[in-house]
């Protein structure tokens, strides 16, 4: 895989760096340039020297015959007091195919902002890919933290359809807060060479997402490569970071640095990354940032008295309203009456009334939550849940009310967040007295997923395998529902091979027990769950592991029931770059062999202490799976071997794993083994680990366990009732009685 990256550097995002030793407050001369180009530049942004707050600085300057304001590079379209943004023109990347040369050739943008003022709204920009052959990434510095990628296909022009950005042809995606620099890349994978006759090129860019319309022009257009028509709107949001001070700690700061200066205005905390804004107090208009900047609304303007008999009276910041002499406001306050008696009579009247109908409201409100409730409840198959539970009389499952989860989680307090991703939030509660469970709070979920939803939740209810994480109860009175699991303490296979538990330096053989039972709880998934379930985003990070260190396979928010009539469920692709099946990314097609090949990635982690893809690396090893085939190919597998492995493994043992990584990354499903097979071949190298002693006759060994089982192995298989102590390089902490021992 590879990525190409040109970076440009951003002006305006720097200018923070400028006038360190400035005061932060300047005053504006009179004689500041006001306008340009048409645009109104308003304080604290300024055209020239002492005309703008530090890192607010506009140019204006000329395009041909016509000026232009820029902030940087990059051209300014508008800016929002109201709403602390501005718009400018962002350059768009490419990625094209050189007839002439043969090659692909890009030039992506890089804008870095990440020190100054400003930061990438979330709410108004999403990163937009046009493309036929497709794979675009955005990420933060260096890759280390937020990175997410984008796919867009098709196979003919005419499926697409103008209007439409949903994966063929355009596909967008969201950012996350406090974004202030970004870098785009395209994946060498997926190029335009075979496609140039009607799309010789690949588009992507931050952007704002009301402004763009995708036209199928775009496949085959290449007028984006012009870096002066290439750009498109994004919005910025900016705010006083300086100090990255909050409202609180600016009101107390003693420099004389406060950016409030209008007496009328109200200091806001920013709601995308640190520092605040400034707002007019209400009934007050203008630009807080400005003294005396903030003036009086004359609300009376907009006739907001009664009009039969009512005088307005402006006041500061609001209004009094009052009727002429000899008559007074009715009860409701919207005509002058004269009738006195008549008034307190109907007011009285009305007190009463309101009373009742304030009460007859809360009544009628607290129905019709509770129909919501319950047609919630039946949406999300609750019904079925009830007959099923009765049925059987008994079903080892809780169906939890929304104001015992509630108090579980302290109000979903933050501090109680042990886990989110694109399904939904995961929280720590206690249930039951003092029983820890995990509560997951799924995303939004479309109308066919809620019909799905009781069934796949009464199948997960009875799966009870060890090496599956229990479901132990849901919560289904709410819009989306909730899913209460078994609480496993100690973290992930991702965290124990590479992230906060890899100094617990574990051996070996303890990384192949695990990968064994996250084989065997698969298989479980694919084989003996009725109907079959596909879990759809295998990864280390979703093996759990409990306090013996023993697999347990988790999250099933992208998983989907195998279809009753074999034919192939289309699903939108979502999973995690680095484990998806190219199959699947190609037809969309989920399939059990897509968890495979997801496995097989799994398998080269344990193998190699590597993760799956590193964008910000060499070129040559930012795919680990890319990798270790052009290895395998090329008979060279100790080329990705770390020592420890190579030095202290057996070689039967490492060249077994290597061949069944190897076969669980076909390209092509069909050629890849099941994931029975996969577990029963992992059973029978584990003994090479377990027990080095065993010696196998090679010549009698003609084909692995993936091929059919030979005499030797079969003979191992056999072996098993009698039972092998542990290794001593299993050196995690087991308990005596754990299922382990037992096996």
């Amino acid at each position: 895989m590879e990525v190409q990256f040109l970076h440009l550097g951003f002006g305006l995002l720097l200018l923070l760096s400028v006038q360190q030793h400035a005061a932060a407050v300047v005053i504006p001369s009179p004689q500041c340039q006001t306008h340009c180009g048409g645009i109104e530049i308003q304080y604290p942004f300024g055209i020239g020297d002492n005309c703008s707050s530090p890192g607010f600085n506009v140019s204006c300057l000329a395009q041909g015959s016509v000026y232009k304001p820029f902030i940087g590079n990059l051209e300014l379209l508008n800016i929002s007091l109201i709403h602390s943004t501005i718009r400018v023109l962002n350059h768009i990347s490419t990625y094209c195919y050189n007839h002439s040369s043969g090659h692909m050739e890009g030039s992506s943008w890089t804008l870095n902002g990440s020190s100054s003022s400003y930061r990438f709204s979330d709410v108004h920009n999403k990163f937009t890919v046009i493309g036929c052959n497709t794979l675009a990434y955005i990420s933060d510095i260096n890759g280390t933290g937020y990175q997410s990628g984008c796919v867009s296909t098709c196979s003919d022009p005419s499926d697409l359809v103008d209007g439409f950005c949903s994966g063929m042809g355009c596909c967008q995606t969201a950012i996350p807060k406090g974004m202030g620099y970004y870098k785009v890349g395209f994946d060498s994978g997926f190029d335009t060479s075979q496609i140039w006759r009607f799309s010789r090129c690949s588009y992507a860019v931050l952007m704002e997402a009301d402004k763009f319309n995708f036209s199928t022009t775009y496949i085959n257009t290449t007028k984006f490569n012009d870096t002066s028509i290439g750009r498109a709107p994004v919005v910025i949001d900016w705010a006083i970071r300086k100090g990255r001070m909050s409202c609180e700690e600016a009101k107390l700061n003693k420099m004389g640095t406060y950016a409030c200066l209008s007496r009328n205005s109200e200091c806001v905390d920013s709601p995308n990354g640190p520092g605040y804004l400034c707002n007019c107090s209400k009934g007050y208009e203008g630009n807080p940032y400005l003294d005396d900047g903030c003036h009086d609304v004359d609300e009376c303007n907009y006739s907001p008295c009664p009009s039969s008999g009512g005088i307005c009276h402006n006041l500061k910041g609001s209004y009094r309203c009052s009727c002429r002499v000899g008559r007074k406001f009715n009860e409701q306050g919207h005509t002058c009456d004269p009738d006195t008696g008549l008034i307190i009579g109907v007011t009285v009247g009305s007190l009463v009334l309101v009373i009742f109908s304030s009460l007859g409201y809360m009544i009628l409100q607290k129905r019709k939550l509770n129909q919501v409730k319950q047609e919630h409840f039946r949406e999300h198959g609750g019904m079925i849940l009830f007959e099923r539970m009765r049925s059987e009389k008994g079903l080892a499952f809780t169906v939890f009310s929304e104001a015992e989860l509630i108090q579980a989680t302290n109000n979903y307090d933050k501090s109680r967040i042990i886990g989110k991703g694109g399904h939904g939030t995961v929280y720590k509660g206690i249930v039951k007295g003092n029983m820890p469970v995990a509560i997951k709070r799924c995303a939004l979920i479309d109308e066919r997923q809620k019909k799905e939803f009781g069934q796949e939740m009464l199948i997960l209810s009875q799966i009870n395998h060890k090496n599956i994480v229990k479901l132990v109860g849901c919560c289904l009175e709410v819009e989306v529902p909730m899913l209460v699991y078994e609480f496993i303490p100690k973290g992930t296979l991702f965290e124990l091979i590479h992230g906060k538990n890899q100094a617990l330096q574990i051996s070996f053989s303890t990384l192949l027990r695990i990968a064994h039972e996250a084989a065997e709880g698969l298989n479980f998934l694919h084989s003996y769950a009725s109907p079959p379930i596909i879990h759809g985003d295998v990864k280390t990070a979703n093996i759990l592991l409990d306090e013996n260190y023993m697999a347990k396979v988790s999250d099933f928010g992208a998983s989907i029931l195998a279809p009753s009539d074999k034919e192939q469920y289309v699903t939108m692709v979502q999973g995690t770059c680095g484990y998806l099946d190219p199959e699947y990314m190609l037809t969309c097609q989920l399939t059990e062999k897509s968890d495979v090949f997801s496995f097989g990635v799994i398998l080269l982690e344990v193998l190699t202490g590597q993760e799956p893809l590193k964008l910000d690396g060499p070129e040559t090893e930012r795919s680990l799976s890319s990798n270790f085939l052009s290895a395998m190919k090329e008979n060279n597998l100790d080329a990705i071997l770390p020592s420890h492995v190579k030095g202290q493994e057996n070689n039967e043992l490492i060249r077994g794993l290597a061949e069944l990584a190897k076969q669980c990354l076909h390209m092509c499903g069909s050629n890849r083994p099941s994931m029975k097979e996969i577990a029963d071949e992992l059973g029978r190298l584990r003994k090479l680990s377990l027990h080095p002693w065993v010696q196998v006759d090679v010549e009698m060994e003609t084909q692995s366990l993936l091929g059919g089982a030979s005499t030797a192995s079969f003979e191992m298989e056999g072996a098993t009732s009698i039972g092998y102590p542990t290794q001593e390089g299993e050196n995690l902490p087991m308990n005596p009685g754990s299922s382990y021992y037992a096996r």
